[in-house]
């Protein structure tokens, strides 16, 4: 009796994303809470990156960058939201919308650069 029935050598057993996405939130969330603007950013760029990582590789998305584009629209609209809605939570509101920025920078030059050079290999 076989131990592992329907799994074979050519499949990866694990995803390193998983671990990414469970170190994203919780950065994030320490960044927002105390208002540690570098601390939100990074940690919402991990999150939303791995996600996006994600979905890439199982195969749900073609490119990363349309993800990416999605997330940092939702971003804007969360960041958005804290900087319009509520006095208290503008810095955290700066820092979403920054998270989203750079991720939609990313995305963009993922689009230009580095996909073209893949494709030419």
């Amino acid at each position: 009796m076989d131990e592992a029935p329907g799994l074979s050598d050519q499949y990866r057993m694990a995803s390193p994303w998983p671990v990414f996405v469970a170190l994203g939130i919780p950065i994030s969330e320490l960044g927002l809470l105390f208002d540690l603007f570098p601390l939100a950013v990074g940690g919402l760029l991990l999150f939303c990156g791995s996600i996006a990582g994600m979905l890439q590789e199982s195969g749900y998305v073609e490119s990363i960058w349309k993800s990416l584009g999605v997330f940092s629209v939702l971003l804007f609209i969360i960041g958005g939201a804290f900087v319009f809605m509520d006095g208290t939570l503008v810095t955290r509101g700066y820092a979403v919308i920054a998270s989203g920025a750079l991720l939609l920078f990313g995305g963009v030059v993922f689009e230009l650069f580095v996909r073209d050079q893949q494709q030419d290999i």
